[in-house]
């Protein structure tokens, strides 16, 4: 049996009005990201969908901020910034190897220039291939053992004075 209530009129309104809110707003589906993984996305680049963390470039006594894409796995490393067309001025993109080696980069299938630094073993900047040549496919080399790669975009190292010996840290 329904039972009938008197309810004033401004809060029937206030009723009404919520109810439409309601009806109006978007609700996930069944398949939707499950609320665990909100965190991630919170943190995640738009574009990519890797993580972005924090990074800095220490030269001399002026520290540069960064939020850089963690390129993680092999299949991300491989991906990197391929097919991007933008990067903001204080964006861009982390290599760290699990094992200090060799670092080969090239520029196929990506369309902005690019400064590949290379960090070595301390910490600090080895080499910085400088404005690389968008779609190339010449490989530019660390200079001794890497244990990350930093990609910003081409020319914003020699714009903010970045240069070898300089420290990196994430």
């Amino acid at each position: 049996m329904i039972k009938a209530v008197s309810i004033p009129g401004k809060t029937l309104a206030a009723i009404a009005a919520c109810l439409a809110l309601a009806a109006c707003s978007t609700q996930p589906s069944p398949a939707a990201t499950p609320v665990e993984d909100v965190a991630v996305s919170d943190t995640a680049h738009p574009v990519s969908g890797l993580k972005v963390i924090p990074l800095t470039v220490t030269n001399r006594n002026t520290v540069h901020q960064f939020r850089v894409e963690l390129a993680d796995t092999a299949e991300e490393q491989a991906k990197g910034l391929m097919f991007r067309t933008e990067l903001g001025p204080n964006e861009g993109m982390l290599f760290p190897s699990e094992t200090p080696t060799v670092r080969s980069f090239w520029m196929k299938n990506t369309p902005l220039p690019l400064d590949i630094i290379f960090v070595g073993t301390d910490g600090r900047i080895n080499n910085i291939a400088a404005n690389t040549v968008p779609y190339s496919t010449e490989s530019v080399t660390s200079v001794g053992l890497a244990s990350a790669v930093l990609e910003l975009a081409g020319g914003r190292a020699a714009e903010l004075g970045i240069e070898p010996g300089d420290k990196v840290e994430w």
